[in-house]
C-alpha cells in the first residue's frame, strides 16, 4: 500500500469523526431548546437551582446522544444503499 491510500483514509476518518461531533452537538442543541417547554417542577422541587439546571443539560445529552445516533446510523445506512446499485 502507498503513502496516499494512508492519507485518504485518514482525512476520511477525520471527516467522519468532524460530522459525528457536529450533527452530535447541534442535536444537543435541538434537545436543549425542545426541553425547554418540558415542566419540570413537577417532578423537581426547584427546577432553577443548580441541580435542576444540570439535569436538565444531562437529559440534553442524553436525548441529543440518541436523535443523533439515529442520524448518523441513517446516514450510513443510506450510504450502504448508493453503494449496493
Amino acid at each position: 500500500m502507498d503513502q496516499r491510500f494512508y492519507d485518504e483514509l485518514s482525512s476520511s476518518i477525520g471527516t467522519s469523526g468532524l460530522v459525528s461531533m457536529i450533527v452530535s452537538l447541534f442535536c444537543v442543541a435541538i434537545s436543549w431548546w425542545a426541553l425547554q417547554n418540558l415542566k419540570l417542577d413537577l417532578v423537581i422541587r426547584y427546577p432553577k437551582s443548580p441541580q435542576g439546571r444540570l439535569l436538565h443539560l444531562l437529559l440534553a445529552i442524553v436525548l441529543g446522544h440518541f436523535v443523533a445516533g439515529f442520524l448518523l446510523d441513517y446516514l450510513g445506512w443510506s450510504g450502504q444503499i448508493r453503494n449496493m446499485f
